[in-house]
């Protein structure tokens, strides 16, 4: 059996794999695969290699695995949903909580993140000896830093027990790798992005669409407040969160130009004009241009988001939304529709398919899991449907990694955390009232509660729900009547293809010694 399997991480180990990436600075000419040993030549290659790691950013596996989606079907507010039981099967046993080493989204999620470590470590290795601009391989340098820590934050909030590998290595060197203890991995994490912050040619904003979607100082700050937070660093995360934010809420952050959007609804359309707006701090970009197809799901650059939850079989009568109609995937629990539902984020979050059949504006299918209330913010639209390529595939709305709320949010957390007030006249009190403030409701004082609440509220859908509940400890009570085991489920396992021919064990949480 051991000869079966060959780990991911060894069969991305001395080879970067180039495809074709997303928008403006993520748009180069990359077709087909190119050996790393035949590259690098000149800083259009370099440049190449920057975007192939970027292109990580987005993965959206053959089995329509995201970050995202996994995290939605893993929280107390969405199920699964989709065709039937079995129904792109990763998504429904981390909705019950039946998954194991071989089966559930995390293979994917291990996968993606070792891919982007090992494209960094990649271009970190070739930059010093490529014929170039110093300042410019200098800031390619940087990003690179930045997107192996933001890498590795994924992987070890999944994760816990990881490889920490910050060079390439031999697929033959790979067998011999060892999980690194957690503390070693949060330290080269803090270390990579200071360093990106520390880059003088690293920029603090990006104006005009020339370079979209890079890297900016603004986005490293955000980041290491949130691996702070994470830590529970609580006067670190404070300290680098305000410094995205700016001194006063709700006001234009003077340094890296941040502002919320005067209208909630405004940061789901997918217009070029509210792409990479005031409020994106690090944004995931999609295109309608790619041509995606079935014969490789994760080559297109569409966002297969929009098609996964969309209502099935939805045929509307005039006057109704236009939804295409999609594959009924990550619903929405009737619990999470009667918490939103007189919140004026509600009809920008939830489309209430089941008012507007029980109203005679639409029929739809009824899928696994059904509730009738679907994901609003990434409803594919026959207004946005893509005009060539297969149309399932090539919706281009973008999604957010990081926007500014979300480091409101975080800061006031961190603040109350730290043992600042929350009440009237502090700063928690001010940034959480700044994200009530843009929707029309009233203050509330920034107590831990309400500001879990808020974060709840606000990014529903966006697969932030599911990580809070982990880092915070309330996944025990909020999942529970999911068949969630806080003896097991705080940590994923570690798939069990990588646990053959390597020296690598598995969680203790899943039966392993680590």
């Amino acid at each position: 059996m051991k000869q079966k399997y060959f780990p991911i991480i060894c069969a991305l180990a001395g080879v970067t794999f180039f495809s074709a990436c997303k928008e403006s600075f993520l748009e180069p000419d990359l077709k087909g695969t190119d050996l790393e040993t035949n590259f690098y030549k000149n800083e259009a290659q370099a440049r190449q290699g920057l975007v192939a790691i970027y292109d990580v950013v987005g993965w959206q596996g053959n089995g329509y695995v995201t970050r995202e989606g996994m995290a939605n079907a893993a929280s107390d507010d969405q199920r699964a949903g989709g065709g039937g039981p079995s129904d792109i099967n990763d998504l429904q046993v981390v909705t019950k909580w039946t998954l194991t080493a071989e089966i559930g989204p995390h293979n994917e999620l291990w996968r993606k993140g070792f891919a982007g470590v090992f494209r960094a470590n990649k271009l970190l290795e070739k930059l010093p000896e490529v014929p170039m601009n110093e300042a410019t391989k200098a800031r390619f340098a940087a990003e690179a830093k930045f997107l192996r820590g933001y890498f590795y934050f994924d992987l070890l909030r999944m994760f816990k027990n990881i490889p920490l590998i910050t060079k390439p290595v031999t697929t033959a060197e790979m067998r011999d790798v060892l999980q690194a203890p957690p503390a070693d991995v949060w330290k080269q994490i803090e270390d990579d992005i200071k360093a990106a912050i520390a880059e003088p040619t690293m920029p603090d904003r990006i104006l005009g669409s020339v370079d979209r979607g890079r890297v900016t100082k603004g986005t490293a700050h955000a980041m290491l407040g949130k691996v702070y937070l994470y830590q529970k660093k609580w006067a670190e995360a404070a300290a680098e969160l305000a410094l995205v934010n700016g001194a006063i809420p709700g006001q234009p952050s003077p340094t890296y130009g941040y502002q919320l959007l005067p209208n909630f609804a405004d940061l789901f359309k997918s217009k070029p004009e509210f792409k990479y707006n005031s409020e994106s701090v690090f944004e995931i970009g999609y295109s309608s241009q790619s041509n995606g197809g079935w014969g490789c799901v994760s080559c297109t650059e569409g966002n297969v988001l929009n098609i996964l939850v969309g209502p099935r079989g939805y045929n509307p009568k005039p006057g109704a939304p236009d939804y295409v109609s999609g594959w009924s995937f990550l619903v929405f629990t009737k619990e999470f529709y009667d918490f939103i539902h007189f919140d004026p984020r509600f009809k920008y979050t939830v489309a209430d398919v089941d008012s507007l059949e029980k109203n005679g504006f639409a029929t739809y299918e009824k899928g696994h899991d059904n509730t009738g209330y679907f994901l609003e913010k990434f409803a594919g639209r026959q207004s946005n449907r893509p005009a060539s390529g297969t149309m399932e595939l090539n919706f281009p709305q973008n999604k957010y990694d990081i926007r500014l709320a979300d480091t409101y949010l975080m800061e006031a957390e961190a603040l109350v955390m730290s043992g600042q007030g929350g009440g009237p006249g502090t700063r928690a009190y001010a940034l959480m009232n700044a994200v009530r403030a843009r929707v029309g409701v009233g203050p509330r004082d920034a107590t831990i509660d309400n500001i879990f609440e808020e974060r709840r509220l606000e990014f529903a859908g966006e697969g932030i729900r599911f990580f809070d509940l982990i880092r915070s400890g309330r996944a025990t009570a909020a999942l529970a009547s999911r068949g969630f085991d806080p003896n097991r489920h705080y940590v994923f396992p570690i798939p069990f293809h990588e646990l053959q021919n390597t020296k690598m064990e598995q969680n203790k949480e899943w039966g392993g010694s680590k």
